[in-house]
């Protein structure tokens, strides 16, 4: 039987197993944002002038091969989530905070579950509300005073799938970023012993840098998101309304500019 390690070196191990874990999701997003927006800067045409695509087709011409590609980009995003629960679940480690049960499931531990179906989707809404709109009018300021690409974040080709991949690929959004950046990067950075105000701070900076291919109003937009949400999670210690906030903010964002975007000029 292995020796049971000091509380340092458990530390350590818990530190290295959430860079690694950020390294193979949002931690490598973060890098590729920054070569991004440095490609950006050093383009001849400013960054107001410039523009971000998401959610592309792969294969337009043939539906089919299409939309594999479509699911296959929502699957394998959740891998990192599945591994981060994993380990949870191999070394839960000692409690991070007041009432934190080491000894239940791991998704349940960050209230990514379905123990308050209706307390988590009645707050989700509120969150989105409150958030959605002022957000729409950073986005637009920030690309008026030309810190921000022009984001089109609906192009995929028109098919009887189109907007069912939307609505997976917000509820994708939603469930990577707010259990890995929310629940597991504060569970085990609190058992490495961290301070609640830096990993707040660290989490939401993170956010921020794996949205900096859009812009610095992108950056600072999600910035600001990272602490609304770290707030709200410091106070709930459970990510369920999160992530119905941030899939409620992705469908609007995804199936309401393809609706809205050919009606309007402003967008």
């Amino acid at each position: 039987m292995a020796p049971t390690p000091e509380p340092g070196a458990t530390r350590s191990r818990f530190g290295l197993e959430v860079v690694l874990v950020l390294g193979v999701s949002l931690g490598e997003s973060a890098v590729y944002s920054l070569l991004r927006i440095i490609d950006r800067l050093t383009r001849p045409e400013p960054l107001s002038a410039q523009v971000t695509q998401m959610n592309t087709s792969v294969a337009a011409e043939r539906p089919w091969l299409d939309l594999a590609y479509q699911l296959a980009s929502l699957a394998f995003p959740l891998v990192p989530v599945l591994l981060a629960l994993y380990l949870l679940w191999l070394a839960a480690g000692p409690p991070a905070w007041p009432g934190d049960v080491p000894g239940v499931r791991p998704w349940r531990r960050l209230g990514f579950d379905l123990t308050r179906p209706g307390w988590d989707v009645g707050w989700g809404f509120l969150i989105a509300a409150a958030i959605g709109i002022p957000g729409l009018g950073f986005y637009l300021l920030s690309r008026e005073i030309g810190i921000n690409t022009n984001v089109v974040p609906a192009n995929l080709e028109q098919n009887w799938w189109t907007v069912p991949v939307y609505l997976l690929a917000a509820a994708m959004n939603g469930i990577l970023e707010e259990v890995l950046m929310l629940g597991y990067f504060f569970l085990r950075f609190r058992q490495v012993g961290w301070s609640w105000a830096a990993i707040l701070v660290v989490s939401a900076v993170v956010r921020g840098g794996y949205h900096l291919y859009q812009g610095f109003g992108g950056f600072a937009g999600n910035l600001i998101m990272g602490i609304a949400f770290g707030l709200l999670y410091l106070r709930w210690k459970r990510v369920g309304p999160l992530v119905v906030a941030h899939t409620l903010l992705d469908v609007v964002a995804f199936v309401g500019y393809a609706v809205v975007a050919p009606r309007v000029d402003w967008l």
